[in-house]
Parts: C-alpha cells; structure tokens; sequence
C-alpha cells in the first residue's frame, strides 16, 4: 500500500470550489457567497478558480459581514 501524501494548501494561489469549501469549512453555498464578496472568483475556460489571497483579506478585514 502506497502512504498517504499530504498537499500543504497553504501555497495555493488558486483553489476550485471544493479546495474553497474545505478551505472555509463550509458548504458550497456560503462558500461561493464568501467567495463572490471577496471578489475572488475566477474563471478559466469553463474551470471557476477562487483567489486564496483575496478571501483570506476579505476574512480578515471584513469578519461582520460574513
């Protein structure tokens, strides 16, 4: 059996929405509303990407309006 490799997401420029809700320990729904506020969201071809840096920001400068 092969062991379990661990990715450090704190290096990550860019998370999908799942790598988001995980990231917020959230659901998909508040996620993508946290997201969308933060002015975060990218799109790529038809791939829509969330801009860490500028949730965390959003989070850490705005805590009252979550």
């Amino acid at each position: 059996m092969r062991k379990t490799i661990y990715n450090d997401d704190s290096m990550k420029l860019l998370v999908d929405t799942n790598g988001l809700k995980d990231m917020l320990s959230s659901g998909r729904e508040t996620a993508v509303k946290i997201g969308t506020k933060a002015n975060a969201r990218m799109q790529i071809g038809k791939r829509v990407l969330w801009n860490v840096e500028k949730i965390k920001l959003f989070i850490n400068s705005n805590p009252e309006d979550l």
